[in-house]
């Protein structure tokens, strides 16, 4: 058997814009922009040009132009080369050029073409009220000087009085669908600017909603490290004799918990990012606790931490709750930090109205091997920033500073329910 030759499918053939479409494409762009617009203009006066002498020789033999009826036919027909950039100057001159050349009598159908293009070109560039006030003064000398002529003569420029006027509202007509067309595209650019301009927005947020929780997660994490990793220390150079086994396994294993939390905590953070799902927190489950982990966060952090939650009956927003434990995670990092392992805090936490308030107070560094550094220092960083930015994410307010006349350092936040999400 002979091999049979796969034939190969036949190509579709690639078909270009239809006629239609590419005349409502020319007649659609600004005729002030559009590419090869001298060029054009020139070769469509030569064209009228030889249409005009056509009809100069063929239509009327009798009234053939003598040289002076040539001079002004040339002169209506050869500044249709600037029509586009220069449409009135070019309208007058061949309304000038028309007049005498009726006056004298030649054959009066050859410049009409180069007539008709003028008061099209003058319709479609310039405002409707300018083209009708221009097209009836134009239409008036033509009558005056065709009845000048003869009454045979004015009746016939009478008669195809209905060609200006088509002209004319042929042109207006092309000007009104250029400037839709140009308002559609303008309105379609400025929405196509405000969608890049909304994404760049969400980029922005979403970064710095990013920014918060790494910052939120690790600092809180690293401090607690720190913290302990001094009282190990301190617990093995105080007394080298008489070396507190315990209390040194005790600090290593709770950096060794706070490692895994924070290991854990980091993981389901990227793994949202990862999914592209860019939500908020969702309380307690997810990568950002809510209200029901606080006891926990408070236990953890500071030795002499007391806290207080009041939120009564009905839910809190998902949001508010993330915020209010993301500001007492940071307010209990920078006490541990600032004021030492054994600072007291007081940490409060209840329902005002429909707004959540969220206070925490410390008393201050204590003296001995733990203290810290102080309230002082407390403006650097941007631990008070990003607790600002966390309580206006839900439209709340914040105010952190030393407490006046006592020592220690206070943060106080309201975190107002969104309307949608308010309890009932």
């Amino acid at each position: 058997m002979e091999p049979v030759e796969e034939s190969s499918p036949p190509s579709t053939p690639t078909t270009g814009p239809r006629l239609g479409e590419r005349v409502l494409h020319a007649v659609s762009r600004d005729p002030l922009t559009v590419p090869h617009r001298a060029r054009n203009d020139a070769i469509l006066a030569a064209v009228v040009g030889a249409l005009a002498v056509a009809l100069a020789l063929l239509v009327d033999p009798a009234r053939r132009p003598d040289p002076l009826g040539w001079l002004l036919l040339a002169g209506s027909v050869v500044p249709l080369a600037w029509r586009r950039a220069r449409p009135g100057a070019v309208l007058f001159t061949v309304v000038a050029c028309v007049g005498p050349y009726h006056l004298l009598d030649h054959a009066h159908a050859a410049p009409v073409p180069a007539s008709l293009l003028a008061l099209y070109t003058y319709a479609m560039v310039a405002r409707p009220l300018r083209t009708v006030l221009v097209g009836g003064a134009v239409i008036g000398v033509s009558l005056l000087a065709m009845f000048s002529v003869g009454t045979s003569e004015g009746l016939e420029a009478l008669r195809t009085t209905g060609w200006v006027l088509a002209a004319l509202v042929f042109g207006i007509d092309v000007r009104v669908y250029r400037l839709y067309i140009a308002s559609v595209l303008g309105r379609a650019e400025r929405a196509e600017r405000t969608r890049e301009e909304e994404a760049a927005r969400r980029v922005a947020e979403e970064r710095l909603r990013i920014a918060r929780d790494l910052h939120d997660l690790l600092a809180h994490s690293i401090t607690l490290i720190g913290v302990r990793t001094s009282v190990a220390s301190h617990v093995l150079t105080v007394d080298p004799d008489r070396l507190d086994r315990a209390a040194v396994a005790a600090a290593l294993d709770e950096i060794a918990d706070t490692c895994r939390t924070a290991r854990g905590e980091l993981r389901t953070t990227l793994e949202v990012l990862r999914a592209g799902t860019g939500g908020g927190p969702a309380g307690g489950d997810g990568p950002l606790p809510g209200l029901a982990a606080l006891p926990a966060l408070v236990r953890t952090a500071a030795t002499g931490a007391r806290l207080e939650l009041r939120t009564g009956e009905g839910s809190v927003p998902p949001a508010v709750e993330a915020a209010a434990y993301r500001i007492v995670q940071e307010s209990l990092t920078n006490a541990v930090r600032h004021a030492g392992r054994g600072v007291c805090v007081h940490v409060v936490v209840e329902r005002a109205g429909d707004a959540l308030r969220v206070t925490v107070t410390d008393d201050g560094p204590a003296p001995g091997p733990d203290a810290g550094t102080g309230g002082a220092a407390r403006a650097d960083g941007f631990g008070i920033l990003g607790m600002r930015e966390r309580a206006r994410s839900v439209g709340g307010t914040l105010t952190a500073g030393p407490r006046p006349g006592r020592p220690g350092f206070r943060v106080a936040a309201v975190l107002p329910f969104q309307p949608s999400e308010a309890p009932v």
